[in-house]
């Protein structure tokens, strides 16, 4: 009789799971791509609203990850100047339920430099061992070193890249590798340990949702943004 209890107890769980509806844009972006990860704590490129298709810029904050700052505070991957502008500890992903998360990426559909689907989201289904498993993402982020649709996942700890000034100006991680190596980041869930406590949740995702796998390929497709997500980044297109 208890083992009956159990099973149905644990049929209810996966049928209460969360299943938010996912709106497809008719015409939108989609098809197959890679993925990176990265957190550099700079300000990102769709922070700045006189040049991208926003009337108002992604939030970002000071130095405690959480103060929002206005979008013309200069970054603080600016050594030279030393900015005052991070991204806010918020930009990390979240489970949803078992199959889906919420997130924020970089993204590049032409290769390289691309603001013109700033503060749009994208499905991303991921394929192989992961197949099953989706990160619904807000693009906050572009840049130079970005390949033809490649998502960029801002995971905490998951490399500083070309900018490690941000994590060690903000958080006082490794001025040349952050928290593990610049690419790629931390190597196991334990060494999330060495981020700070407010990171560590996003940090930990990549094992607990991800199974640690590294970058998987995708097959994705624009989305209605869900309200979670924008009332986080704050972003408003000047065209929809």
């Amino acid at each position: 009789m208890r083992v009956l209890v159990l099973l149905v107890s644990l049929i209810g769980f996966v049928l209460a799971e969360t299943s938010p509806e996912i709106v497809p844009i008719p015409g939108g972006i989609s098809g197959t791509g890679i993925t990176t990860r990265y957190w550099d704590c700079c300000k990102p490129s769709c922070a700045w609203t006189y040049h991208t298709n926003q009337a108002k810029a992604v939030t970002t904050c000071s130095i405690d990850g959480v103060t929002p700052v206005a979008d013309n505070v200069q970054s603080g991957c600016d050594e030279a100047d030393k900015g005052q502008a991070f991204t806010c500890n918020n930009n990390q992903p979240w489970v949803i339920n078992s199959t889906l998360s919420y997130g924020f990426v970089a993204a590049s559909f032409t290769g390289g430099y691309d603001v013109k689907h700033c503060c749009h989201c994208v499905l991303l289904n991921f394929q192989g061992k992961l197949a099953g498993k989706s990160l619904l993402g807000l693009i906050t982020n572009t840049g130079d070193p970005l390949a033809h649709n490649q998502f960029d996942i801002e995971i905490p700890g998951g490399g500083v890249g070309v900018y490690p000034y941000g994590c060690h100006a903000q958080w006082g991680a490794d001025a040349v590798n952050g928290w593990g190596e610049a690419y790629g980041g931390v190597s196991s869930r334990e060494q999330c340990s060495q981020l700070p406590g407010s990171l560590q949740p996003g940090c930990n995702w990549r094992w607990d949702f991800m199974n640690g796998v590294s970058n998987p390929d995708v097959k994705f497709y624009q989305v209605k943004c869900p309200k979670e997500l924008l009332d986080i980044a704050q972003c408003q297109r000047d065209d929809e």
